[in-house]
């Protein structure tokens, strides 16, 4: 049986896709063969894949992984098929980041630039299509 992972190694590591509840097109991305894996591991075992997935936002990870351009898809399908109203979830940070990027329709490759903390809150406000990311909400 394996040792409790520890926190550093748990934020190196590529996680299982988590579910979002009611709203499966906002489950985490899916690693396809590096799912559950560390990030040191992945790079000794497959370093171009590593690069190319870090790099070019068309590549899957192997396995039946699924590439940045398609969670950004996915998670725009969802976010354009939500009914009027406020929603309120949890998610991982890929797909915050994904979200972010096809709200405000920046480049895939804007993805990367993006860091959101874990526990923190991303809000997305806007009607009839058009889409605005709040910063800076008062803590409280």
């Amino acid at each position: 049986m394996r040792p409790p992972i520890g926190e550093a190694e748990r934020l190196h590591r590529f996680p299982l896709a988590e579910p979002c509840p009611g709203h499966d097109g906002l489950r985490g991305q899916a690693y396809g063969a590096w799912a559950g894996r560390g990030m040191d591991e992945v790079a000794a075992g497959d370093p171009g894949g590593l690069r190319s997935w870090m790099t070019d936002t068309s590549f899957a990870p192997p396995g039946g992984g699924e590439s940045v351009e398609a969670l950004i898809a996915r998670v725009g399908a969802h976010l354009g098929g939500l009914a009027p109203g406020t929603h309120r979830v949890v998610v991982g940070q890929g797909v915050v980041r994904a979200a972010v990027v096809w709200a405000l329709e920046l480049p895939a490759a804007a993805f990367w630039r993006l860091d959101v903390r874990p526990g923190s809150v991303t809000a997305l406000t806007g009607r009839s299509g058009r889409w605005n990311l709040l910063v800076g909400q008062p803590e409280g």
